[in-house]
């Protein structure tokens, strides 16, 4: 029995240690050992997506595009590094993204979103302005 409370002893104080390695006393790992967990939680919790972002998750977007590496399309961050976050960009590539476009970089042509709202898009692009490095 002692081997028992020994072992669930030193198991309550790896856990404490790992989010407070200064604490010493028992009481203090025990409180200190639930708000670890809880942090804990939080930083493994994914972070809330943004609402363009949410939008480029649901559209077709990742057939042709990723957020970092060429697919078809540029990556978002060769989008985000070639285009200013300005009101002027981000209409013009909203734009872009519900008409489609050819050449910009380079033979392929997007392919237009006529059913994506001007609104939606916009999130979508000052998301992915957002990147710049």
């Amino acid at each position: 029995m002692k081997k028992t409370l020994l072992i669930l002893g030193c198991v309550s104080l790896a856990i404490a240690s790992c989010g407070n390695p200064g604490s010493s006393s028992e009481s203090s790992t025990t409180s200190t050992s639930a708000s670890s967990d809880t942090e804990a939680s939080a930083k493994a919790a994914p972070t809330e997506m943004l609402p363009g972002e949410k939008l480029v998750a649901k559209a077709d977007c990742v057939g042709c595009h990723n957020k970092t590496q060429k697919v078809i399309g540029p990556a978002y961050v060769d989008i985000a590094a070639k285009y200013p976050s300005s009101e002027e960009n981000i209409d013009k590539l909203s734009d872009v993204v519900i008409k489609g476009s050819k050449g910009t970089w380079g033979d392929l042509p997007m392919t237009p979103h006529p059913n994506l709202s001007k609104d939606d898009a916009k999130q979508m692009v000052t998301w992915i302005l957002s990147l710049k490095k």
